[in-house]
């Protein structure tokens, strides 16, 4: 399996006034391409912290961090902007959608960056949104919509740019039980079409979707298995 992300005894050091938080320590982890990986720990355990560092959206303050062959431990914030809108998608806790746009425009949005011209960023965004069950919520705005469809137009637009990897952060937190369990078969269904998902959670039940768990503790890797019950619904339908 090829390898996508492989930290090396990454460390993350933040100065708070005369105060010195070391909230991750000699971190060394490899995720292969088409895995399916959840961060769990308690608060304080470093698991946000790494997660902001795997979407380059933070440097390490020592070790390297290498995404898809390469070495990203030092680039500039533009650098990183760079990488972040061709190699990640991201999907939030609160979905961060603009509120005042479509659901079109919202999955467009990254393809502006990209530099598609509008015609092509619409085809490609309905072809986003049609794949999340929702071609037909288009032109409806955030506020016309379920927390579940809206996680699934953040979806969307998580995977419009084909990105190398997708990260959840808490994709499921404000979300109820049924819906939760329905956004979690969507990305089932995106990991079983190859994608590679990296996601954060705190539920133990949502964190048995994923094929393997890594838990932190005190900045440190406690725990890094694989999932020998991976919860599965074999019958998944999409819930408009």
């Amino acid at each position: 399996m090829a390898k996508i992300i492989e930290t090396t005894e990454i460390s993350k050091i933040y100065k708070m006034g005369n105060q010195t938080v070391e909230a991750l320590k000699s971190i060394s982890i490899e995720i292969g391409k088409g895995e399916y990986v959840a961060f769990m720990g308690p608060s304080g355990s470093g698991k946000s912290t790494l997660m902001n560092i795997i979407g380059c959206l933070d440097t390490p303050t020592a070790g390297s961090y290498v995404l898809n062959n390469n070495d990203v431990s030092d680039l500039t914030e533009n650098e990183l902007a760079e990488i972040r809108n061709k190699e990640i998608g991201f999907v939030f806790q609160t979905f961060n959608l603009l509120p005042r746009a479509t659901s079109l425009e919202n999955v467009a949005l990254p393809l502006i960056y990209a530099g598609y011209g509008k015609s092509k960023r619409d085809e490609i965004a309905l072809q986003a949104l049609a794949n999340v069950g929702l071609g037909d919520r288009a032109d409806h705005k955030p506020n016309e919509l379920s927390g579940g469809q809206r996680q699934r137009v953040a979806i969307a637009r998580a995977l419009v740019n084909n990105p190398s990897i997708i990260l959840a952060d808490e994709p499921t937190g404000n979300l109820d039980s049924k819906t939760s369990y329905d956004i979690m078969d969507l990305f089932q269904q995106l990991h079983d079409n190859g994608n590679t998902i990296i996601m954060v959670t705190h539920e133990d039940d949502i964190a048995h979707y994923a094929h393997r768990i890594i838990r932190l503790r005190d900045g440190l890797v406690e725990t890094d298995v694989l999932n020998q019950n991976i919860t599965r619904r074999e019958k998944i339908e999409v819930v408009e």
